[in-house]
This record gives structure tokens, C-alpha cells and sequence, in this order.
């Protein structure tokens, strides 16, 4: 009897064991797969659809503060934000939200107008915590009938001198062929840059599509496989939302995250630090 006691406390421990170990949190990165450790900057990267700054739950509430609080929170070095209302009706005639979400996350900004929307406009906006020059909108095709979707692009000067190419995009989901007509342009748009290349959107695409894969075959990806999903900000079920970067030329993901914020927006914001050889 008292062998079969003992042999049950074996047993007993082995399973809380085993069962504490299925409770740690999967990594995104498995450690067999994590970068060698190398010399380089680290910068914090987000993505992320503000909804024009309405909370799902709250229809008609514009909360800039909501999503600021977000951004702040991430820590985020470089922003791409899509889905900014300036001055137009639904969020305020007075109200430029790049403008004000710049303000109160105390970082420079810079909009690109996608299309005049009730007496004001509507697009997407970067911001950065480091000096900005070089800012460019880029018209992306589109089908007739379709809202006019753009490509911002900046350069930013990291502490270390060094100087990136950081894009923001929203592509339209109309058709297949549409999104990737935009995907196309955005790759020859970039085709004779020399200098690193960061691009973040919401891409309305999921991994596996033509349109995802047209970017993959010309950039990497801060997660390639098994990506969270980022859409609806309930039960989400699509990965639409991505970090990209130049390939080959020593840029590292340290991490990849899906920050679970539930409130602010109806797309959950993506952010991935990443390490840039000097």
C-alpha cells in the first residue's frame, strides 16, 4: 500500500509538472529560432487602425485620448495609423486627429490624404519620435468607383545617424485584383531605394493571399507564420494588419505582438521591435 501512496505522489507531481508547462506563454519567436544577439539599434514599430477614433462600443464617441493611450503605452518609436479624420464632420470640423494624436503623444506626424470626406479629408498618418524629412504621398491605383487609396512615406534619423524609409499603406479590399495592383505599385515604388525599408499597414489581405505574397517575395515579415489575428477587436478570426521590412540587409524581429486592446479601435494594433545592424 505504501508503495502504490508513493507511486501516486509521483505520478500527481508529474502532472501539475506538466501541466504548469502548458500554461507558459507561447513565444512567438520558438528560442531555437530567436536572432543571434549582434550589435544594431532597437526601435519599437506599431500599426495600427484608429477607426477615426471611435470606439466600436461607443457609436458616435470620437476618444483621440483612447487611442493615444495606446500608442503611448507601446512605447512605439515609428507609427503608421490609418483611418485619420482632419477636420471633416464625423469627428469635427476643428478636430486633425494626426495633428492632435501627435500632440498628445508629444511626437512629430505627418498626414496623407486619401480622399475629402465631408467637408474635410481622410487618410492615414505616421509618427515618428525621431526627426522626419523626405515626406512623400503616393497615389496607389484603383478600380473605378473605388475610394482612393495612398503610400506615405518619410525618412527618419535614428539616434545612431542612421537614416530608414518608413511607409505606411491602407489597401482597399474591393477586389483581389485591386489589392494587389496596389501591392505591385508599392514594390516598384521601392524598387531602387538603397536605404532600409520599414512598411506597416492594414492590409486587408490575409497571409497566404497574392497580395501578402507579392510582399513577401519582395520584403520580410515581423511574424511569418502563425500570426494572431488582428480583426474584429472581439473574437478575432483575420490577420490583416502587418510590419515589413527590407530584407538582406541585417534587420532582425526581436519580437511580434498583437497588443490586445479592446477599447479604442475595431482593429487590435500590431507592434515588433526590431533590431537594424549599424
Amino acid at each position: 500500500m505504501k508503495n502504490l501512496h508513493n507511486g501516486f505522489l509521483v505520478l500527481l507531481i508529474a502532472v501539475l509538472h506538466s501541466c504548469a508547462q502548458a500554461q507558459e506563454p507561447a513565444l512567438m519567436i520558438p528560442p531555437d529560432m530567436e536572432p543571434e544577439i549582434s550589435e544594431g539599434l532597437e526601435i519599437k514599430v506599431l500599426s495600427y487602425n484608429v477607426h477615426h477614433c471611435n470606439p466600436p462600443s461607443k457609436p458616435g464617441l470620437i476618444d483621440v485620448g483612447g487611442n493615444a493611450k495606446v500608442i503611448r503605452d507601446s512605447k512605439a518609436d515609428l507609427v503608421g495609423l490609418q483611418e485619420i479624420d482632419v477636420n471633416n464632420e464625423r469627428s469635427g470640423v476643428h478636430l486633425d486627429q494626426g495633428e492632435k494624436l501627435a500632440e498628445l503623444t508629444g511626437i512629430y506626424f505627418y498626414f496623407s490624404k486619401g480622399i475629402d470626406y465631408l467637408s474635410g479629408t481622410y487618410g492615414s498618418a505616421i509618427l515618428s519620435k525621431y526627426p522626419i524629412s523626405d515626406m512623400e504621398t503616393f497615389l496607389l491605383p484603383m478600380e473605378f468607383g473605388t475610394e482612393q487609396r495612398t503610400l506615405s512615406v518619410l525618412t527618419a534619423e535614428l539616434p545612431d545617424g542612421q537614416k530608414i524609409r518608413f511607409a505606411n499603406t491602407h489597401l482597399n479590399f474591393t477586389s483581389d485584383e485591386n489589392e494587389l495592383a496596389q501591392a505591385y505599385a508599392i514594390t516598384s515604388y521601392f524598387k531602387n531605394e538603397l536605404k532600409p525599408i520599414v512598411l506597416v499597414g492594414d492590409f486587408n489581405a490575409e497571409p497566404g493571399s497574392r497580395t501578402i505574397s507579392h510582399l513577401d517575395d519582395e520584403f520580410d515579415r515581423s511574424c511569418e507564420q502563425g500570426c494572431p489575428p488582428t480583426i474584429p477587436v472581439v473574437n478575432p478570426r483575420k490577420t490583416i494588419d502587418f510590419i515589413f521590412y527590407s530584407s538582406g540587409i541585417g534587420i532582425q524581429t526581436l519580437f511580434h505582438e498583437v497588443i490586445q486592446e479592446h477599447y479604442a479601435s475595431d482593429h487590435l494594433p500590431v507592434l515588433a521591435k526590431l533590431r537594424l545592424e549599424p
